[in-house]
């Protein structure tokens, strides 16, 4: 049975001109509702009869009370409609979609219809919403519908698609079964210590605990690079004014979008643009020159950049290797720290004063650690378009390669999904620090519980209704 007396519609598809435009129409009066508009093509209403899972060709039109025979004048578009039965449909309730010619005023004029005969407008998600709440999909799976609409690249793709058939549903469930089991043993043991023995179990339990500890550790290990999957490389451009920033963002966009000018300080604002990288986005953002400047506007402009450069994923510093480092070269120097680096000795046409050695020393200097795997330095002639595939590869090689491939391995990228198996880490610590100060065995079981509890708000099966609302009210029209 459906948990929803009231029959929802929407429009399907996106508002715009188009071959094929879709209503869909769901819940107990779906079927009944679409009948009083629908006649098939010798005009007669005959929708409630049909099987489900089938569709019919035939006609959309205005109801005249006065007269229940259809006439031509009444008709509004020639159309396909689908019925589609609980609970074998998306909502688990029964679904009609309507298939009408893809114009805006043909479809608002169908979805008003709709509305006048019984239906209500849906809210957004609204669809995804019932299919959760009648027991249809998870909570991971439904947020993943919406990964799948909002995918940018073919690697968020394959990893939304991975979790709509339920990759990290399965995950969850196997270890809030194994936790569910443990919990129960403990309280029959404490309930009946005659018949069930807890000797040797503290033991057993620590084995189990590790397990699931590293099983959670490993999925939190992919959370970076599930970011990465879902919203792009942050990266941001920055260098002294003229050293070649705005150069550099033309050329990997292709196209003119920065201006350009021997003019230090011509950007003064940043830019932001994304590109594709080896199927990966990377948001690219050009940003004000680092320099001291009494140009209120410069100065605004440079502090965005600081700011910025600080929450990237990646700093590419372009640098100009022909005039000697100042001291807003240690600025910048300064907020690279326990950050990914790209350094690019830009106009390496002209004369060079700058080498590789000088820049490592500084970021030695200003506390890089692990140089090696978190800088690269490359030599580029912006001028003449030199170095440049060899930054792509080394984005490739930092993010890409190795890292994020065309496997089955499952990636975190919603942030409540890894501060839940964050929390269920912490409650498995607990365990384990009483496993070790030999606490009472119904110490455990809180625990395990708390553990239990977190991994249970991931699939949906702990969740307030506030939560639930918030979550669908980020999805599209008619989904």
């Amino acid at each position: 049975m459906s948990l929803h007396s009231e029959t929802i519609a929407a429009v399907a598809t996106a508002m715009s001109n188009s071959g094929i435009g879709i209503i869909r129409v769901s819940g107990d009066d779906a079927i009944s509702i679409v009948d009083k508009i629908y006649c098939n093509r010798d005009y007669k209403r005959t929708l409630a009869g049909y099987k489900t899972h089938t569709i019919h060709y035939g006609y959309i039109f205005r109801a005249d009370e006065k007269n229940s025979m259809v006439t031509e004048h009444q008709i509004v578009d020639e159309v396909m409609v689908s019925i589609m039965k609980a609970p074998n449909s998306y909502t688990k309730e029964d679904t009609v979609e309507i298939n009408c010619h893809g114009g805006i005023v043909v479809i608002n004029e169908i979805l008003k219809l709709v509305i006048q005969s019984g239906a209500r407008i849906a809210e957004p998600g609204e669809f995804t919403k019932r299919a959760f709440l009648n027991g249809r999909i998870d909570l991971t799976r439904a947020e993943a519908v919406m990964d799948t609409i909002n995918a940018k690249n073919r690697y968020a793709l394959q990893s939304s698609v991975r979790q709509l058939k339920g990759s990290v549903y399965q995950i969850v469930k196997e270890m809030r079964d194994r936790i569910i089991y443990e919990i129960a043993f403990i309280e029959s043991a404490l309930d009946d210590p005659e018949h069930i023995s807890l000797e040797g179990y503290p033991e057993k339990l620590e084995k189990i605990v590790t397990s699931l500890s590293e099983k959670c550790q490993k999925l939190l290990d992919t959370a970076q690079n599930g970011k990465i999957l879902k919203e792009g490389i942050h990266t941001v451009i920055v260098g002294k004014p003229n050293a070649g920033k705005s150069s550099l963002l033309n050329i990997m966009l292709g196209e003119e979008k920065a201006i350009v000018t021997d003019i230090a300080g011509t950007t003064r604002d940043v830019l932001e643009e994304s590109i594709t990288l080896g199927g990966i986005n990377l948001n690219m953002i050009d940003t004000a020159g680092i320099r001291n400047t009494e140009d209120i506007v410069e100065k605004i402009g440079v502090e965005k950049a600081k700011k910025y450069a600080s929450d990237s994923d990646l700093i590419i510093y372009v640098c100009d290797a022909s005039v000697p480092f100042d001291e807003n070269d240690e600025d910048i120097f300064s907020m690279l720290s326990g950050k990914k680096v790209i350094v690019l000795l830009n106009k390496s046409d002209l004369d060079q004063v700058i080498t590789e050695d000088m820049v490592y020393d500084q970021l030695r200097t200003h506390g890089m650690d692990d140089m090696k795997k978190n800088c690269h330095i490359i030599r580029t002639s912006t001028l003449h378009r030199n170095g440049i595939e060899e930054l792509e590869n080394t984005i490739r090689t930092m993010f890409i390669s190795g890292r994020i491939e065309e496997n089955n391995e499952v990636f975190l990228t919603n942030l409540r999904h890894v501060e839940a198996i964050q929390n269920t880490m912490d409650s498995l610590c607990q365990v384990k620090n009483s496993l070790m100060m030999d606490m009472p065995e119904d110490f455990y079981s809180i625990d395990l519980m708390s553990a239990y509890t977190s991994l249970g708000s991931i699939i949906g099966e702990e969740v307030s209704d506030d939560l639930v609302n918030e979550i669908f009210s980020k999805f599209c029209m008619g989904k």
